[in-house]
C-alpha cells in the first residue's frame, strides 16, 4: 500500500528531541518512520502518536551500521513508496574526560554515529528522493550549539557537530539538481533526559560549575515543523534555537 501522506524518517526517534519531532510531525499529518537502537522506546513513542491517526513504521536501527541503514531505507520505500523528509537526529557523546585521556574507541564511537551515520542516511535518502515522483525532498540535520562553540572536554562531540555543518552545506549544494533541500537546526539546552543534569550544574569554560537554563523541547519540534513545511523552492539553511539565557553568546 502506498501512502498519500507525506513521509518523514527520524533517527534517534525514541526519546528527547527525536520523540518530540515525531509527535509534532504526526500532528501535522505525516506518516513517520521511527529509527533508533531501542525497539521498546520506539514502539512506546509510536503508540503515543496514535491519537493523531497517522501511520508509523518502527525500524530498530544502528545508524553506524551501513547494512542496517540500507535496510531501514528499503523498508521505508517498500512500506510508503516515497520519502519526503529525513531528520538526521541520532547522536551520542563521549565521557567528559580531558582530551589527552580520550581513547580511540571513544572517539570512533562518536564519529561513527554522529557523522558517519548522518552521511549514510543522507546517501540513502538521496537515492529515494532523486528517483521518486514527484521528485525531491528535504533533509534536516541536528547540528547543535556545539556546531559553533565547544563545551569543556567535548572534543569528539564538538568535532562531529562542526562536521555536520560541512555535510549540510555539501548536501544542500549537491541536492539542488534533484530538488532536495537540506538545512540544519542548531539546538541549545532543550529540556530532555540528556539535559536534566544542567539544573544541578555543568562545567563552564572558566572552570566553574554552574546551573544552566533550559527550554521546552516542544519549541524545537515546532521549529523543525516550520522548516519541513516550506515548499522545496524555499529552505531554512541554518537556524539556531536555544534557551535565551544559556551561556553561549558573549562571555556567558
Amino acid at each position: 500500500m502506498r501512502s498519500l501522506q507525506k513521509v518523514a524518517l527520524i533517527t534517534g526517534a525514541g526519546t528527547g528531541i527525536g520523540k518530540a519531532v515525531e509527535l509534532a510531525l504526526m500532528r501535522e499529518g505525516y506518516a513517520v518512520v521511527l529509527a533508533g537502537r531501542r525497539k521498546e522506546l520506539l514502539e512506546a513513542t509510536a503508540r503515543e502518536g496514535e491519537a493523531s491517526r497517522g501511520r508509523t513504521l518502527v525500524v530498530p536501527t544502528d545508524v553506524a551500521d551501513p547494512a542496517a541503514v540500507r535496510a531501514l531505507f528499503a523498508r521505508t520505500r517498500e512500506t510508503f513508496g516515497r520519502l519526503d523528509l529525513l531528520f538526521n537526529n541520532a547522536g551520542t557523546g563521549a565521557p567528559p574526560v580531558p582530551l589527552e585521556e580520550l581513547t580511540y574507541e571513544q572517539w570512533k564511537a562518536v564519529v561513527d554515529v554522529n557523522l558517519t551515520g548522518a552521511f549514510l542516511c543522507t546517501q540513502e535518502a538521496f537515492k529515494i528522493m532523486k528517483n521518486q515522483i514527484p521528485r525531491g525532498g528535504r533533509i534536516i540535520n541536528n547540528g547543535s550549539i556545539a556546531a559553533h562553540a565547544p563545551r569543556p572536554n567535548s572534543v569528539p562531540y564538538t568535532a562531529t557537530k562542526h562536521a555536520i555543518t560541512g555535510l549540510t552545506k555539501s548536501t544542500s549544494l549537491d541536492g539542488r539538481k534533484y530538488d532536495i533541500a537540506c538545512g540544519q537546526i542548531d539546538i541549545g539546552n532543550a529540556a530532555t533526559e540528556l539535559t536534566a543534569r544542567m539544573a544541578q550544574g555543568v562545567p563552564q569554560a572558566n572552570g566553574t560549575i554552574a546551573a544552566e537554563p533550559t527550554m521546552d523541547v516542544e519549541h524545537v519540534a515546532r521549529a523543525v515543523v516550520l522548516m519541513a513545511s516550506l515548499p522545496l523552492d524555499a529552505n531554512v539553511q541554518f537556524i539556531t534555537i536555544m534557551a535565551t539565557k544559556m551561556p553561549f553568546l558573549g562571555r556567558g
